[in-house]
């Protein structure tokens, strides 16, 4: 037998292996790579409530919009307190006191100290500090009273829209049209001047009754987008009644749209206050606003420029954190949005 044959035989020979052939054991450790990679995909996958929160978590301006407008409701409630519940502040917005620094503000900041007056004192001598904060305590109420019974109006109105169609749809939309057609300010003073008998809740009431109109037609859009989808469809054919299809099924998918635009509500319903105030439409004396503050004291500006600003400073930031938290919301719902 030949070298060349006996190497044949050998090899062929059960329990003999040849060095120069690979190893079988490649497609083993590839699997095991393709499974370790899967699991650490599936550690980092979020639901859609949990990728939603964290994209507004890692929203840097809508944080600290957040934590400025916690401060400032913090500060409003607690200074002078709500009702009979006392607050760390000593002096109250009714009161009268002896004129100190001329009713200027007598914070300082170096060395640093409020003293006793630190936002000054009005023309009578009431402490401008406790006022700001009654009046900002006054316009948040009515901003946040207004977004939500605005944000409940609109979503009902557009839903029913919406999803029924036909002559619910007509009627309803035409009658947001008129709401739209009229000038929202001139609508608002006079429903505010009818309402002017029933104090701060009943102007919170009227003006949530002419701010829905923008988001009622932005739902109006979305459930028309999805009464078409097929999990609707399948609602639909196994008997289930119209209500509740809109609410189980058609709401929880417009959320975001419905959240975003209710921050918007907030701050347009601030801005809308204070104008309304300002005019004389809105918070009557005795009690007070951010607005009619300024209405106020108007006059002052160039004698006491502090009884014009601080009121305006304030309404500056309430709108623009609520703005800026409206766009951490925006963009926490866009799905176009990557996680990290």
């Amino acid at each position: 037998m030949s070298n060349d044959d006996q190497r044949g035989t050998e090899s062929a020979m059960p329990g003999k292996t040849d060095d120069s052939m690979p190893e079988k054991t490649e497609p083993l450790d590839v699997m095991l790579s393709v499974e370790e990679d899967l699991e650490g995909k599936t550690e980092k996958s979020y639901s859609q409530g949990a990728l939603v929160r964290r994209r507004f978590l890692r929203h840097r301006a809508a944080m600290v919009a957040l934590a400025v407008l916690l401060f400032v409701i913090l500060l409003a409630y607690t200074s002078i307190g709500v009702g009979p519940v006392p607050g760390w502040w000593d002096k109250n917005f009714n009161d009268l006191y002896p004129q100190v620094n001329g009713g200027a503000p007598t914070v300082t900041f170096w060395p640093p100290s409020i003293g006793e007056h630190p936002f000054g004192q009005d023309t009578i001598g009431k402490d401008y500090f406790a006022l700001v904060m009654r009046g900002t305590q006054i316009s948040l109420f009515i901003a946040f009273a207004v977004g939500l019974l605005g944000t409940v109006i609109g979503t009902v109105i557009g839903a029913a829209a919406g999803y029924l169609r036909g002559l619910v749809e007509a009627f309803l939309m035409r009658t947001t049209d008129l709401f739209i057609i009229i000038p929202l300010l001139v609508l608002a003073a006079v429903l505010g001047q009818m309402a002017s008998g029933a104090g701060v809740l009943g102007l919170a009431l009227v003006l949530g009754l002419v701010v829905w109109t923008g988001l009622a037609r932005l739902v109006r859009a979305e459930v028309l987008s999805l009464r078409e989808r097929e999990f609707v469809a399948a609602a639909r054919a196994i008997g289930t009644p119209a209500p509740r299809i809109i609410v189980r099924h058609i709401l929880p998918n417009t959320l975001g749209t419905i959240i975003v635009n209710a921050t918007l509500l907030v701050s347009a319903a601030i801005l809308l206050e204070t104008g309304l105030s300002f005019l004389g439409f809105g918070v009557q004396p005795p009690d007070t606003s951010l607005g009619l503050l300024i209405s106020q004291y108007q006059n002052a500006l160039t004698t006491r420029p502090w009884l014009f600003w601080w009121p305006g400073v304030f309404i500056l930031i309430i709108a623009l954190t609520v703005n800026f938290i409206g766009d951490g919301l925006r963009d926490a719902f866009d799905p176009r949005q990557q996680m990290d």
